[in-house]
């Protein structure tokens, strides 16, 4: 039986997708992390801009200099490199940009997974190039 061939006016339209444009300002409530690939709810605990991931620490590179203004040109891939700690006892994670090399400095969210957090802050005392004394006395 002959295949019967199909016209570009017999196919149906496609539906509207909710997808974010070029600089992923749409109003969903998720997004799927570049790193470990699980989705991310964008509410997050302790900060008003949920700019990593919660279970990797990965980012993207989004914001430019104001957190949360989703200006930046570059769209490439943070990894969390390291901690820094606030004056007042706030921890903040430092990115580096995989793509452009920038650094970035973010909050901390109150639902980050704390042994990759903590992993992260006790990984100067494995480095057996730098004498543990001296990373004591700081």
């Amino acid at each position: 039986m002959p295949r019967r061939k199909v016209r570009r006016t017999d196919r149906r339209p496609q539906r509207a997708k909710d997808l974010p444009d070029r600089r992923g300002s749409a109003h969903t409530d998720a997004f799927r992390c570049v790193g470990c690939r699980l989705d991310v709810p964008l509410s997050a605990p302790g900060t008003a801009h949920r700019n990593h991931c919660p279970h990797c620490l990965t980012s993207l590179h989004v914001d430019r200099r104001i957190p949360g203004d989703r200006d930046a040109d570059c769209r490439g891939r943070m990894e969390a490199m390291g901690l820094s700690v606030r004056p007042d006892g706030e921890w903040m994670l430092i990115h580096h940009c995989l793509e452009c090399g920038e650094l970035s400095v973010n909050r901390i969210a109150g639902d980050d997974n704390p042994l990759a957090l903590l992993r992260m802050a006790v990984r100067p005392l494995s480095d057996s190039r730098v004498p543990v004394r001296v990373l004591l006395t700081l």
